[in-house]
């Protein structure tokens, strides 16, 4: 019995899950849980990413800076978008990861997906990312789609909106309140 207990834990320390997916708890106009199903398959590295922060407690306390009504809610500045940072930044930054390669997919940008923001630079995202409220067919091949809502994009639907062509939101935004890995 001692050796397959021993023989289990190496296989288990070995050969760890993947992570399947986050739950993000959001507060503010918006008050629930998102679960979201990463695709490990398609984009990995950006989902082993957003894993990694989500463990590391990066995303606890992040804002959603920006917000387009009919286009999308992006947040994952873990830099500048954390409470009590400097909001005027927000959007600018990353985690103190490199940045990461394009992982494009045939998988259309459509109600609920999870694409990661980048600069015009298309191997430039690093902590950001973005779900979509509706349809957007010119970021298909331009943008990586990491992921996608399966439940709570009603809670998605209430993120306070933003102003202006950017979709700068102005007063206290939504927040990730805690982001946590599932599988």
């Amino acid at each position: 019995m001692r050796k397959l207990v021993l023989s289990a834990a190496f296989t288990a320390l070995a050969a760890p899950a993947l992570a399947t997916g986050l739950d993000i708890e959001i507060a503010g106009e918006a008050n629930g849980v998102v679960h979201v199903e990463l695709f490990d398959d398609i984009a990995p590295l950006h989902a082993e990413r957003l894993t990694t922060l989500a463990e590391e407690g990066a995303y606890d306390g992040v804002y959603f800076h920006r917000v387009i009504d009919g286009f999308m809610a992006q947040t994952g500045d873990v830099e500048y978008a954390k409470d009590g940072g400097n909001l005027a930044m927000a959007g600018r930054g990353g985690s103190s990861l490199g940045n990461l390669p394009a992982e494009f997919s045939d998988k259309p940008f459509v109600r609920g997906v999870v694409g990661m923001a980048r600069s015009q630079n298309p191997d430039s995202a690093n902590s950001q990312f973005f779900i979509m409220f509706d349809p957007s067919m010119q970021l298909n091949g331009q943008y990586t789609v990491v992921g996608e809502v399966t439940s709570g994009m009603e809670v998605v639907d209430q993120i306070k909106r933003g102003t202006g062509a950017n979709g700068s939101v102005v007063g206290a935004p939504d927040m990730m309140k805690t982001v946590t890995v599932t599988e």
